[in-house]
Formats: structure tokens, C-alpha cells, sequence
């Protein structure tokens, strides 16, 4: 049982997309300390689930999909706004209201890759990861999957400045060893993938 005890949560901004909440807490020496959350959650939600013990929500899915055709990794090259630079990332998006994880997965695939899902790996247990505990509580679901046919930008949102790559093996371990931009998640994926190849989605 944690010694940290947070008692109260203040909104501090409020978007469409993102929360900002000061939370106070009391750390394990009994001092009264406040941390800044960034959340896609409302406040609503936030404290029905550090008061209440309400069951988190996953917010969005991180594809790892492999080209069935082809044997390569699907990888972006994305324009992200916060680091005014271009990231190598997975696919990846929020997951709509009520919507469910699979869904979501077909979906955002093909938004952003015009990709198509053609199995899913279930061997794996889908759980909340979290990239950055310290600064959010953004909870994802990493899913591994087979996809087939020709990438295409059509369907990206006009804010969606995306190229779409088809990865070898080698040509993820070159890609490795320059100096580009990473997402975590896609640069502990590419490593995966160098290691174990098409193995990484069990069929």
C-alpha cells in the first residue's frame, strides 16, 4: 500500500483533447506536496478514479503491425508540434468513446497508414502501458497485428503530416544507428523486430 495519498485534484486548463490538474498529495514523510497531471481524462473521471477506485479507461492503441506480403514493420515519420520536428513513431490514436480496442486498432490503421488489419495477435495480453508516468497518465494498448495492402495518406486528418514506411529488418538496424528522432515506443519495436523478425506477431 502506497504511503502517497493524493487529496484533491484542481483543474488548472481544459481542452479538447488534454487536462491539466494540480493534484495535492501527501508523500511518505506526511508532507503536503502538489504535482502537476497532464490527462485526456476529465476531472470528472479523474477523481472517480483516485477516490472512488472507478476502472481506468485505456485511451489509445499503439499498433505494432507487420506487412503480411512483405515481411517489413509499418513505421511513420510524423511532424510532431511539441519537439517542431519529424519522429519516427508507430501507428498509433485515441481510442473513441466506448469504442473498443480492436476496433480502434482496425481504424487508426487505416487512417493513417490505408492499411488493412488482417489478424491480430491475442497471445499477447492487452494491458495499460504508460510512456511517461512523471508528466501524464495517458494509458495505452500495444497490439501486435498483420496488415496487407498499399500504404496510402488519403484518409490523414488535414493537422496529419505523415509518411508512411515499410521497414526490413535491415533496414531498421541502419536506421538505428543514425541520428533520427524516436518515439520509445517505435524505437523499442524496431529493436524487437531486428531481433526476432516476422516472429514478432505470433500468427
Amino acid at each position: 500500500m502506497s504511503k502517497t495519498k493524493i487529496n484533491k485534484i484542481e483543474t488548472l486548463a481544459e481542452t479538447k483533447f488534454l487536462g491539466l490538474y494540480d493534484a495535492e498529495y501527501v508523500n511518505k514523510k506526511g508532507n503536503t506536496k502538489h504535482w502537476t497531471i497532464a490527462s485526456r481524462k476529465t476531472k470528472e473521471i479523474l477523481q472517480a478514479q483516485v477516490f472512488e477506485g472507478r476502472k481506468e479507461k485505456i485511451d489509445a492503441v499503439v499498433i505494432i503491425a507487420l506487412h503480411k506480403e512483405l515481411n517489413k514493420l509499418v513505421l511513420l515519420r510524423q511532424f510532431r508540434v511539441p519537439v517542431n520536428d519529424y519522429l519516427y513513431e508507430l501507428p498509433a490514436g485515441l481510442i473513441d468513446k466506448d469504442e473498443e480496442i480492436f476496433t480502434a486498432v482496425e481504424r487508426e490503421l487505416k487512417e493513417e497508414t490505408g492499411l488493412n488489419l488482417t489478424h491480430i495477435d491475442e497471445s499477447k495480453k492487452l494491458m495499460p502501458i504508460y510512456a511517461s508516468g512523471g508528466m501524464t497518465d495517458e494509458s495505452m494498448a500495444l497490439v501486435y497485428c498483420l496488415c496487407e495492402g498499399e500504404p496510402s495518406t488519403e484518409y490523414l486528418e488535414d493537422d496529419e503530416e505523415i509518411e508512411i514506411m515499410l521497414v526490413s529488418q535491415e533496414e531498421a538496424e541502419n536506421m538505428l544507428k543514425t541520428e533520427l528522432k524516436f518515439d520509445a515506443k517505435a524505437y523499442l519495436a524496431l529493436q524487437s523486430f531486428i531481433s526476432i523478425g516476422k516472429n514478432i506477431v505470433s500468427k
